[in-house]
C-alpha cells in the first residue's frame, strides 16, 4: 500500500519514480490514524525523487541533448528489481527505467541504489522535536496559554506562541494584558466555540473551533480545500532548461541553493530535508519577525541563517540578489503576503528564469479562509481530526505534528520535481501545498487499530551533534539511497549568524 502511495506522489508532480522498499507497517503510533503510512509515504516520495535526481545528474554523459538516455536497455535477465535509471520522454513526466551499471554514482556498488524508508524511523521523525534536546534537556515550546479550553457549546483551541497571537487572543476575548490561563478558561466557557474563534481571529490572532468531519466538509473552506490538488504543482514560463550547480562534496542535492522564507514546522521541515540530501539552505529571518526558539533550533539542522527585512530598499535589494543565484525559494507567508512585497512567483521567475517556487500555508490560498493564519494543531480542530481522535467529546489531536510534517515533506518533493522539470522541459515552477489539504490526504489513507499503541522505542535512532548552543539530541534524518543516509553537516546555526550570501 505505502509502495502505491508513493507512486501517487509521484504523479502529483509529474514524476515517475523509482521503487520504494518499506520496513515495518502501521500503527507505530497510538492513533486510529495511518501516521506511520503518512510518514513513511511522505519520506519515501522525497528520497526516491533525490534518488532519480542525483542518478540522471550523475549520468548526464549517458544522455542526448534532448535528455533521451542513449545506452541500450538491459534485457530481462540482467535486470535489478531495485536499480533504475532517470529517462526523460518527449514532453512527458520524469520517469525511471531499470538499468545496469558497476559502479553508481552516490557511492553505492552494485547496480543501483536502493531506496528505502522504515516505517517507525519515518513515523518517529514526524514528532523529532518531542526529542530533541539541548544538553538533555527539551526545549519550552508552547506557552502558557495556548491549548484547548471548553466553551458553552464545544471545545476551541488557542494557538498564543507567538506574543503578538497572545495578545491579539486577550484582546478578542476582551481581557486585559496579562491576564492568566484561569481568565482565559472562564472567558471561553461563558462563548460558543464559533464566537471565540471568529472574535480571535478577527482581533488578528489565531483560534480554531473543534469541528466535527461533518462539519467541516460542509464549511465553505472545507469545500474549497477539498477541490484543491495535494501538490498544486504548473509552469510559469517558457524559460530554457537548466541544471543546478554542483558542490564538491559529491551529495545528492550538492549545489542546490535553496532560500529558505519559513516559520513553525512544515516550511522548516521542508528546507531541512533538502539539506539533508546535500543542498545549500539559507534561511531568510528578519529581526522584526517573531520565533519559537526551540522550534526554530531543531529544524535548522544543515542551513545557514542570515536576515533581511524585505519592506526596505537595502533588504529587498539584497533578496533579489539572492534570489539571481538561487534554483529554489520556499515560503510560508500567508497567501498574499510575499507578492505584496514584490515577490510573488511570477517576479521571483523574472529575477532567475528557471526557479522553483513553493509556497505552504495552512488552509490553502482559495475560499474565505484562504488568508487566514494557522497552525497544525488548529488545522486539526477545524477539520474534524481532533473531534474523532476524542469521539466528539474532546479534542484529541494526533500523536504527532503530522499535517507539519507531511506538507513539509510534499514541499521538499515539489522541490525536486521542479529541479528535474526543469532540467528536462525548461520553464519556472510554482508549487503549493496547505496543511489543510494534507489532513484530506490523511484522512483519505485509511484507519488503523493503533488506539492506546504503546510509545515506539527511538534511542536506536537518535544522534548527538555538538554546536554553539550545546550538545543537540536529535532524529537522524529518514530515508536511505543505498548505502547513503541523509544527515546534517553543521549544526543549527544562531539565528542572524551568516551574512546574506550564498557560501
Amino acid at each position: 500500500m505505502i509502495g502505491k502511495i508513493i507512486e501517487e506522489l509521484g504523479a502529483e508532480v509529474g514524476l515517475e519514480l523509482p521503487v520504494v522498499h518499506v520496513t515495518g507497517d502501521d500503527p507505530v503510533l497510538p492513533s486510529v490514524f495511518k501516521v506511520g503510512t503518512a510518514a513513511a509515504a511522505s519520506v519515501g516520495a522525497v528520497a526516491a525523487a533525490v534518488a532519480l535526481l542525483h542518478w540522471k545528474r550523475s549520468a548526464e554523459a549517458d544522455f542526448d541533448t534532448m535528455g533521451h538516455y542513449r545506452r541500450p536497455q538491459p534485457g530481462p535477465s540482467e535486470m535489478d528489481p531495485g536499480g533504475v535509471h532517470a529517462v526523460v520522454g518527449d514532453g512527458g513526466p520524469v520517469v525511471s527505467e531499470p538499468r545496469v551499471d558497476d559502479e553508481v554514482a552516490m557511492g553505492v556498488s552494485g547496480v543501483g541504489p536502493r531506496v528505502t524508508v522504515d516505517v517507525r524511523h519515518a513515523a518517529v521523525a514526524f514528532r523529532d522535536e518531542r526529542y530533541f534536546q539541548i544538553n538533555g534537556k527539551v526545549p519550552i515550546s508552547w506557552a502558557p496559554l495556548s491549548g484547548d479550553y471548553p466553551t458553552a457549546d464545544g471545545w476551541v483551541r488557542l494557538h498564543c506562541n507567538f506574543d503578538h497571537h497572545r495578545d491579539a487572543a486577550l484582546t478578542g476575548l476582551e481581557l486585559p494584558s496579562g491576564a492568566d490561563r484561569v481568565a482565559v478558561a472562564t472567558a471561553c466557557a461563558g462563548r460558543t466555540a464559533l464566537d471565540v474563534e471568529q472574535a480571535v481571529t478577527n482581533a488578528g490572532g489565531c483560534a480554531a473551533a473543534m469541528r466535527s468531519p461533518a462539519e467541516w466538509q460542509t464549511h465553505s473552506q472545507g469545500r474549497a480545500v477539498a477541490k484543491l490538488p495535494l501538490i498544486g504543482f504548473s509552469r510559469l514560463d517558457d524559460a530554457g532548461p537548466r541544471t543546478a550547480g554542483r558542490g564538491a562534496s559529491g551529495r545528492p542535492l550538492a549545489g542546490v541553493r535553496v532560500l529558505d522564507l519559513t516559520r513553525v514546522i512544515a516550511g522548516p521541515v521542508a528546507t531541512r530535508t533538502l539539506a539533508a540530501h546535500g543542498a545549500e539552505v539559507l534561511r531568510v529571518g528578519a529581526a522584526h519577525l517573531p520565533e519559537v526558539p526551540g522550534l526554530v533550533i531543531s529544524t535548522a539542522f544543515g542551513k545557514r541563517s542570515c536576515e533581511l527585512d524585505l519592506r526596505t530598499q537595502e533588504g529587498a535589494a539584497a533578496f533579489r540578489e539572492l534570489v539571481a543565484a538561487a534554483d529554489a525559494v520556499v515560503q510560508s507567508y500567508r497567501p498574499g503576503a510575499l507578492a505584496a512585497l514584490g515577490f510573488g512567483p511570477e517576479e521571483l521567475a523574472a529575477i532567475r528564469p528557471g526557479i522553483v517556487c513553493v509556497d505552504i500555508s495552512a488552509y490553502g490560498s482559495r475560499g474565505p479562509w484562504a488568508g487566514r493564519r494557522g497552525f497544525d494543531s488548529l488545522v486539526q480542530m477545524a477539520c474534524g481530526i481532533a473531534h474523532e481522535g476524542g469521539d466528539g467529546t474532546r479534542p484529541v489531536p494526533l500523536p504527532a505534528q503530522v499535517l507539519d510534517h507531511a506538507t513539509g515533506r510534499l514541499a521538499a518533493l515539489a522541490v525536486i520535481a521542479g529541479l528535474l522539470r526543469r532540467e528536462a522541459e525548461g520553464g519556472s515552477w510554482h508549487a503549493e501545498v496547505a496543511l489543510a489539504r494534507t489532513a484530506v490526504w490523511l484522512d483519505g489513507l485509511g484507519r488503523v487499530d493503533g488506539a492506546g499503541l504503546p510509545e515506539p522505542e527511538v534511542d536506536d535512532l537518535l544522534d548527538e551533534m555538538g554546536s554553539s548552543l550545546g550538545n543537540l539530541t536529535y532524529v537522524r534524518a529518514p530515508g536511505e539511497i543505498g548505502d547513503a543516509r541523509p544527515y546534517w553537516s553543521s549544526p543549527p546555526p544562531r539565528r542572524g549568524e551568516h551574512p546574506p550570501m550564498w557560501g
